[in-house]
């Protein structure tokens, strides 16, 4: 069949140009409109890389061309309103109305199959209270930091500049300071365009961007000159994120612009992968005396660690630690395995990790049957949007929440899913400046500030319909789930909360195996 296309398209070129040649009226055109198939059929026939357009010559780039515009298809034409992955079209729609202070309420009922395995709800009160306050916040410090910080219930997670474009960073941190809310920095260091005054955590990686020796280790003498900025609240270690735990970091090179390199300390032109692991320290001892000199170095500042459960007698491990050699987290993040990022291994983003839902009740647990949980303060990072989302993350024992995408859909995302590409369309996730060029800084800014106000006061709301005059009184027995279509249970049927100190006096059998192996000089065993 090609040999038949291609002799038939050569003959009908040959055809035409004998026809030009008697100067016919209209002749020529064809020529024009025929011969660049003829050559793309030419080329289609003798190149190795595409079988298809061997076999099907000119017509087979259709195929290329339809799964092109497959994913705006899908998302315009094909998504339900609850069905888009990641994040469905109605959780979008509430980021973008919050953030463009419009109306946000849902007409005629719940789209949600409440009949199905996984459905969740809030059991409400039938005497709600009043709240304690309208703007939440939570004090991060324990017992051996000096400059313990006020932070807002919800605050901006991990996206550093060269994920992000400048323009976005700007955006975000000018909305944190006029929100009165944290912005994480992520690892790609603190950047000229963190400078909008909004208050910053500054998270440390393995890459040690911004601290770093010429050989990409960790340099004390530069981080305390760095951590010593008063705009710098708070140090996050990062140890793992969700979207690609036990897996550096990514940066592709298309990303990396001289400036990034000259701000990251890297070569230019070079994918920046972070390693799997820290060269600073070993083992939870080594982690938690790391934990002590960024806090002595940063001046008495609040310094955590954020992680991704993986293996439960490791965070055991870690809590074994705390209480051997007495040093304390102000705070740790933890991720779940569904948290995103811009660019992660297919394998590591969808199986490699605990989701929240696991680890985060885990970590409050261990917290609370060690008898830490008082001078530690819990964030939960991944897939929060809502104010539902936040309150259930609360009950099952976060203090407070950080969001990566509800802000980005705040900040313009319409979720094209090119973040690693460099051809982010809203010029969020790119460094090109003929994109980012289309996001403007001081709307933008302005849409975050109203998002996070939104959602604080959704989460407020909340609360109190469930007799809580502040979010931190939500429990996990006010919470059901369906796990059939039959049976129900309250969150703390699923997740049995541990009591101050059981962990040490008789760990339950769920737990007793792991606390047993877990080791504070090393990781496993």
């Amino acid at each position: 069949m090609v040999r038949r296309l291609f002799i038939v398209t050569a003959l009908l070129l040959v055809a035409l140009v004998v026809m030009a040649a008697q100067v016919r009226p209209g002749s020529w055109w064809a020529i024009v409109v025929v011969g660049p198939f003829v050559l793309l059929g030419t080329y289609d026939m003798i190149q190795h890389k595409h079988a298809v357009l061997r076999n099907f010559p000119v017509i087979g780039h259709g195929r290329y061309l339809l799964e092109m515009v497959r994913p705006e298809m899908h998302q315009y034409f094909i998504e339900t309103d609850t069905g888009g992955k990641p994040f469905s079209r109605e959780l979008r729609s509430l980021a973008y109305q919050r953030a463009k202070h419009v109306r946000d309420t849902l007409p005629f009922g719940t789209r949600r199959d409440v009949n199905r395995p996984g459905y969740e709800w809030l059991a409400h009160t039938l005497d709600p209270v009043e709240p304690e306050t309208d703007s939440p916040r939570v004090i991060f410090g324990g017992p051996d930091c000096s400059q313990p910080y006020s932070a807002s219930v919800l605050n901006i997670s991990a996206m550093s500049f060269g994920s992000l474009s400048d323009a976005a960073i700007r955006a975000l941190n000018g909305a944190a300071r006029d929100g009165g809310f944290a912005h994480n920095t992520g690892e790609g260091s603190v950047s000229p365009y963190h400078r909008e005054g909004g208050d910053l955590i500054w998270q440390i990686g393995t890459g040690y961007f911004g601290c770093r020796t010429p050989d990409g280790r960790f340099d004390p003498e530069r981080f305390a000159e760095v951590a010593a900025d008063a705009q710098i609240k708070m140090i996050e270690i990062k140890l793992s994120q969700g979207a690609k735990p036990g897996h550096g970091g990514i940066l592709p090179a298309a990303k990396v612009t001289p400036e990034i390199a000259a701000i990251r300390g890297v070569p230019l032109g070079q994918d920046v992968i972070s390693p799997p692991k820290h060269s600073a320290f070993e083992g939870p001892t080594g982690l938690l005396e790391f934990v002590a000199a960024l806090r002595e170095r940063s001046g008495g500042k609040p310094v955590g660690f954020k992680l991704c459960v993986g293996r439960p007698e490791e965070f055991m491990a870690i809590a074994k630690a705390m209480l051997a050699t007495g040093i304390t987290p102000d705070f740790i993040t933890v991720d779940g395995g569904e948290g995103g990022t811009g660019a992660a291994p297919v394998e590591f983003s969808n199986w490699i990790g605990a989701p929240l839902y696991e680890g985060l009740p885990l970590v409050r647990d261990v917290l609370v049957g060690t008898g830490l949980r008082d001078k530690i303060r819990i964030i939960a990072s991944g897939r929060a949007v809502t104010g539902f989302h936040m309150a259930i993350r609360l009950a099952l024992g976060a203090d407070a929440i950080n969001s990566a995408r509800g802000m980005m859909f705040a900040l313009g995302c319409i979720q094209a899913l090119r973040c690693n590409s460099n051809t982010c369309p809203a010029g969020i996730a790119t460094q090109d400046r003929a994109l980012i060029r289309g996001l403007h800084v001081p709307s933008k800014r302005e849409r975050v500030a109203r998002y996070h106000a939104h959602t604080v006061r959704a989460l407020v709301e909340i609360a109190t319909a469930a007799g809580c005059r502040h979010p931190r009184e939500l429990r996990r027995n006010m919470f059901w789930r369906r796990v059939s279509t039959t049976e129900v249970r309250t969150l703390d049927q699923i997740y049995p909360p541990l009591e101050p100190g059981e962990l040490l006096a008789a760990p339950p059998e769920r737990f007793a195996e792991a606390w047993d192996r877990a080791d504070p000089a090393r990781w496993s065993v």
